[in-house]
């Protein structure tokens, strides 16, 4: 039996159909997957919003797969990045399969699965973490889209009962993007600052501290680019600035960038 999320429920019929069937198909060919997007966001702080896409959350060694039994299943399919994402498309409606983020720098692996969250009294669906969409959020920062709002909502409903360890882990070297969000979200909730552990602040704050300044000749690096596609091509292209999402500390191929910044073009 399907999945069947309620908010389903609230879809254009024709919407709820191909929902419904590209969910049966996948787990029927046995394919794990994970529901994000605006659905796993409406469980998790109350916020519905209804987008004209179905965002599922693979590991990539799944993406493959996926797009073949929707292809199978009689839908348009088509890799549209290699480094994150591939569709699936009936009419104006697609599917999103994602198995990783636009910079590379969020892939999903099996931590995703092993701390999924079910969905609701209808029962089977699983979502993707809180902490995961925090941690994929924190770095869309485009011209066009900032996720700050969406993530400042996630604290202020699942700050208590997050893994903070997990989600500290999950930034790594790039902790201070963790701590601007942070430090971003009292400002905006003054009154819910004790959703995050004073612990977390206190170590971010620390580490901060003690960060020293460039020494010469040090290597430049912009890390501008795991934000946005587009605002920090300047600092590539013609400030002499490492592209952050190249080896290392990237993961990303240069032909991988070139394709990602044609789209935003």
């Amino acid at each position: 039996m399907p999945v069947v999320p309620d908010v389903f429920d609230e879809l254009e019929p024709r919407t709820s159909r191909f929902y419904l069937n590209a969910l049966a198909v996948l787990a029927e060919a046995k394919v794990p997957f994970l529901l994000g997007g605006a659905y796993a966001f409406a469980h998790y702080t109350g916020i519905v919003r209804h987008t004209k896409d179905l965002d599922l959350f693979v590991r990539a060694t799944d993406a493959t797969r996926a797009l073949e039994v929707l292809a199978h299943a009689g839908y348009r399919t088509e890799m549209t990045f290699t480094h994150w994402l591939g569709k699936a498309f009936s009419g104006d409606d697609f599917v999103d399969v994602i198995f990783s983020s636009g910079n590379g720098m969020c892939p999903v692996d099996d931590e995703w699965f092993a701390n999924a969250v079910a969905m609701g009294p209808r029962g089977t669906a699983l979502l993707c973490p809180p902490e995961e969409l925090i941690w994929q959020k924190a770095y869309i920062m485009e011209r066009e889209r900032f996720d700050g709002a969406d993530l400042n909502h996630l604290l202020r409903a699942c700050g208590p009962s997050l893994n903070w360890d997990r989600l500290l882990r999950r930034f790594g070297p790039n902790w201070q993007l963790l701590l601007g969000h942070l430090i971003l979200f009292g400002f905006v909730y003054p009154a819910e600052q004790n959703k995050v552990p004073p612990r977390v602040l206190e170590t971010l704050l620390e580490r901060w501290r003690k960060e020293t300044p460039s020494a010469p000749g040090e290597e430049k690096i912009c890390r501008g680019t795991l934000l946005s596609r587009m605002q920090y091509l300047i600092d590539t292209e013609r400030w002499g600035y490492q592209d952050a999402r190249l080896p290392p500390p990237g993961g990303m191929t240069p032909e991988q960038i070139t394709h990602w910044t044609a789209a935003g073009r």
